[in-house]
């Protein structure tokens, strides 16, 4: 899958940021996943790359699959209240593996 480009430049706690991604995708009457993917320079120190990311599907109102790398934890993934890393190679594949998990949850 390839990411859309969107030229928004943020200030992110003294850094630049570009949004390269921002998607909502309704599954079903009570099911969304939301993707957002932003470029980042400098890049996280946690994570090793430049992307900052949270994708997430809610069924219920409830956040059943989120994958993130917010400060101080890296790359990883939460399936319910599991908790486990997730290595990153590219935005694409970020995308690819987050649609593969939420395969399980099609209604």
């Amino acid at each position: 899958m390839l990411l859309t480009t969107v030229v928004i430049v943020v200030n992110m706690s003294n850094m630049s940021a570009r949004l390269m991604l921002k998607e909502r995708h309704i599954l079903s009457e009570n099911a969304f996943v939301e993707l957002v993917v932003w470029l980042l320079s400098p890049p996280l120190s946690e994570s090793g790359h430049g992307f900052k990311y949270r994708l997430a599907l809610v069924v219920d109102g409830n956040c059943v699959l989120r994958y993130d790398n917010e400060a101080g934890k890296g790359d990883h993934k939460h399936i319910g209240e599991v908790e486990t890393p997730y290595i990153f190679t590219s935005p694409e594949a970020l995308v690819d593996d987050f649609w593969n998990d939420v395969e399980p949850w099609r209604f």
